[in-house]
């Protein structure tokens, strides 16, 4: 499409959609991660971990999804995330990943 063309309804339509969908879910992981966040809080006086702990569980759950899904095919499942290779390999072991995977 050129600058000059206007996006047709039915892209238009589906750009709504994409939009609207997103949104959903993005409501929908903003109430499990507010429950998970008041679990996780720790009021010992402590410097909080709450982030650090969240993503790791996140990218744990995405990568054996990923891994799942591709039949336990590492490279697979990097496409699958849209990473790269080592990219994937490196942050499985930093996950503890490899270790479950080789049982």
């Amino acid at each position: 499409m050129s600058m000059t063309e206007k996006p047709s309804q039915a892209s238009l339509a589906e750009r709504d959609k994409n939009k609207s969908v997103s949104c959903i879910l993005e409501e929908i992981l903003e109430k499990k991660l507010e429950d998970m966040t008041t679990l996780l809080h720790s009021t010992g006086g402590k410097k909080s971990k709450i982030y650090e702990d969240v993503i790791y569980m996140v990218e744990r759950s995405l990568f054996k999804i990923a891994l799942k899904r591709c039949n336990h095919v590492k490279s697979a499942s990097a496409v699958y995330l849209g990473i790269n290779r080592n990219t994937f390999q490196n942050k499985m072991a930093r996950l503890s990943l490899d270790e479950e995977n080789d049982r």
